[in-house]
């Protein structure tokens, strides 16, 4: 390679290729340590999506404990999580095919017992694949395919039940119905099995909550701890935090809320081993971790961060942003402005934060050595999952971070980038924006002479949600090739505190568009990115900011939607049950505020949107159905503007399959370079029905 080799931006030959980016997207559920073993579940694209539950033991070989086709994931709430747990001597998991609850006995123990050379490792199966028994159905068949979908369970310290959340499409009420139910363990064999028992159903005391969940036992087993929520909340506006003695045959007592209300958000609660039940509650204005021990009055404070929070977002069921050592210390995940750090609690109410080159981290858990393994990444490398001592030394690696056999050189690191938002016209508040800025990066090459780079503004979903720092390959498969990335974590996200992620309060369509439209304006004037060169792209909500900013400025000339929202009304009628009322909070109250929804609704202005557009859209989307892809694809057809719509059989919301993730990449780039005009260094096929382009 030439050490100064001129290409336009957008043309470079990058070593990232869109089937790398595929591969290297596995996303990992856990992990579950138990004894020497270490439990999770990664999603693998190039097997269709399939999440393989996995043990590894000590330093031995991970076994993918499920072979195909099992896979484990729950369409509770449509974006699942907690599909998968650990009992004393089975492991528990929701298969994706039916959503019932199958129970695998003979896993727990047997990796442990392969690696120390005894018999009972027999089942551990050999070139990493478990060849014990067959999983068996606990719960029955439900009356049509998926109508009953179970997440977040544990198992009674007396080995007995299962409690875990049913999210029931039967038809037998308006919506989906939600509810905590017990399991019975150990059926009688030869019996047919009957239908899980409903807990905590009292309507003539109170009405039933709309949402429930994180049922969680004491470790005596004599209490149940879970969090419940109504309409319109959602669990990160305001959430109850409950209590109930536990009896024989799994009865439960009176029921006692200990905190949370509408206006404060409980998140991952779980019991210690000296019988407290720690939480995380945002009513100082950041998540904080508090405290309830039975027969409390009250919970107190065990942190009293600002700016900075332990608790994000419950999207996915099963998330847990605290453990416990076992010397008797918390250790917790701290967000502060979008990035992800460790800290310990000594038990004074202050946080030592742990050294680790960590910015973005999902679940820990702590082993019974002292140790905390966690499912984290860096900003030179994917997730992996490490297992560390409580001063930050890595102990072990049992899933290294992907190596996809590039060099580092081609990377992009994330750079803080801030700018003010003063005198919007929308009137909304002044405030300092969020976002990640990465520039091309190519080692040995750069523009010609007097070119900036094209910028690709990414709207993150959710649109509760945050972008980190982290390693992101479908961030660099963008600068390796020579555009610069602008990540905005515009007013709404979360990772800032209470105040900030309420900004979009009313305000959906308008701040996320001014954030957007405010990062790539001023590297604009800062000289960084071409002016005539800007594409803003997005997934769902982040679809919803593509499409609006669109239609509201004209700042971008180019847009990605995927599985997008442009119909505002459509999708106040069409979603799923878990985002019903999301937009009462983000938008207004429906249907009586049909008028604000019509008026930010990108359907509706399609007059003034004129710059080409891309449309990505999976066929079995429930959270934002087809028919808004097409809606928004009829109406820029008929007024003549560069268009190119694709529908990916199989997908639901978010593209699991490999050969999908690799097209809509190769399309998108495509794209971009027929609206930009440069000659990508890929060789792309374009897709059947563009127009214009």
């Amino acid at each position: 390679m030439n050490d100064n080799t001129a290409g336009g931006y957008g043309t470079w030959p990058s070593p990232l290729s869109a089937e790398q980016l595929a591969v290297g997207a596995a996303r990992i559920d856990g992990p579950v340590p138990r004894g020497v073993e270490t439990w999770w579940v990664e999603a693998r694209p190039e097997e269709g999506g399939r999440a393989v539950l996995i043990t590894q033991s000590g330093s031995g070989a991970p076994v993918d404990v499920l072979a195909a086709p099992w896979s484990v994931r729950s369409l509770a709430h449509e974006y699942g999580g907690g599909a998968w747990w650990l009992g004393a001597e089975a492991v528990y998991f929701v298969s994706h095919e039916d959503q019932r609850i199958y129970r695998l006995d003979g896993a727990v123990g047997a990796a442990g017992a392969a690696d120390s050379g005894e018999g009972a490792g027999e089942g551990a199966g050999e070139g990493g694949v478990w060849t014990g028994a067959e999983p068996t159905a606990l719960t029955p068949e439900s009356p049509t395919p998926r109508a009953w979908r179970y997440a977040d369970g544990r198992e009674h310290p007396d080995g007995e039940w299962l409690v875990c959340v049913r999210e029931r499409h039967d038809g037998s009420a308006d919506e989906a119905v939600n509810e905590l139910v017990a399991v019975s363990v150990n059926a009688p064999p030869n019996t047919p099995l009957t239908e899980p028992r409903v807990l905590v159903v009292s309507p003539e005391l109170e009405p039933v909550p709309d949402f429930v969940a994180a049922p969680r036992f004491s470790n005596d087993g004599r209490w149940l701890s879970w969090i419940r929520w109504n309409h319109p909340n959602m669990p990160w506006d305001g959430t109850e935090l409950c209590v109930a003695p536990v009896f024989g045959g799994l009865r439960l007592g009176n029921v006692q809320v200990i905190a949370g209300n509408n206006h404060e958000a409980i998140q991952g609660p779980n019991w210690t081993s000296d019988g407290r039940l720690v939480f995380s509650s945002d009513r100082s204005g950041f998540w904080n971790l508090h405290a309830w021990t039975p027969g409390s009055d009250r919970d107190h404070a065990l942190t009293e961060l600002t700016g900075a929070e332990i608790g994000g977002p419950q999207w996915n069921f099963g998330v847990q942003q605290w453990t416990e050592l076992s010397d008797g210390r918390l250790m917790a995940t701290v967000t502060t402005a979008a990035v992800d750090s460790l800290g310990i609690l000594p038990g004074d109410a202050t946080i030592i934060t742990v050294d680790t080159p960590f910015v973005a981290i999902g679940t820990l858990a702590a082993t019974d050595r002292n140790t905390v393994i966690v499912n984290a990444a860096t900003n030179s490398t994917t997730a992996a999952l490490v297992e560390l001592e409580p001063s930050g030394r890595v102990v072990a690696t049992h899933r290294p971070a992907d190596d996809i056999g590039i060099d580092s050189r081609w990377f992009s690191t994330a750079r803080p980038f801030t700018c003010r938002v003063e005198g919007a016209p929308s009137g909304s508040p002044d405030r300092v924006i969020q976002a990640f800025v990465y520039p091309p990066q190519g080692p040995g090459f750069h523009g010609l002479e007097d070119e900036r780079p094209p910028l690709v503004v990414m709207g993150h979903g959710g649109p509760t949600s945050h972008s980190s720092p982290a390693l992101n390959l479908r961030i660099q498969y963008w600068t390796s090739r020579g555009f610069a990335v602008a990540d905005v974590n515009y007013g709404g996200s979360s990772g800032f505190g209470r105040a900030y992620r309420q900004l979009l309060n009313d305000a959906w369509g308008i701040v996320d568009v001014e954030d957007c439209v405010a990062v790539a304006s001023r590297l604009v004037e800062q000289g960084v990115v071409d002016q005539d060169r800007l594409a803003i792209r997005g997934g769902s909500a982040g679809g919803y900011t593509v499409l609006a900013a669109l239609t509201q400025s004209n700042v971008f000339t180019a847009g990605t939607s995927l599985y997008g929202v442009a119909d505002l009304e459509a999708l106040a009628r069409d979603t799923h049950k878990f985002e019903s009322r999301y937009t009462f909070g983000l938008i207004g109250p429906y249907p009586e505020r049909r008028d604000i929804y019509a008026e930010r609704s990108p359907i509706n202005h399609t007059d003034d949107l004129t710059c080409p557009l891309l449309v990505l859209q999976g066929l079995e989307d429930e959270v934002v159905p087809p028919n808004q892809a097409e809606a928004i694809v009829a109406a820029v057809a008929a007024k003549g503007i560069p268009h190119a719509y694709v529908a990916f059989e199989g997908e639901q919301h978010g593209f699991r399959q490999a050969v999908n993730i690799i097209r809509s990449y190769e399309l998108e780039l495509w794209f971009y370079s027929r609206v930009f005009g440069f000659e990508t260094a890929d060789v792309i096929e374009a897709p059947e029905g563009a127009v214009g382009l």
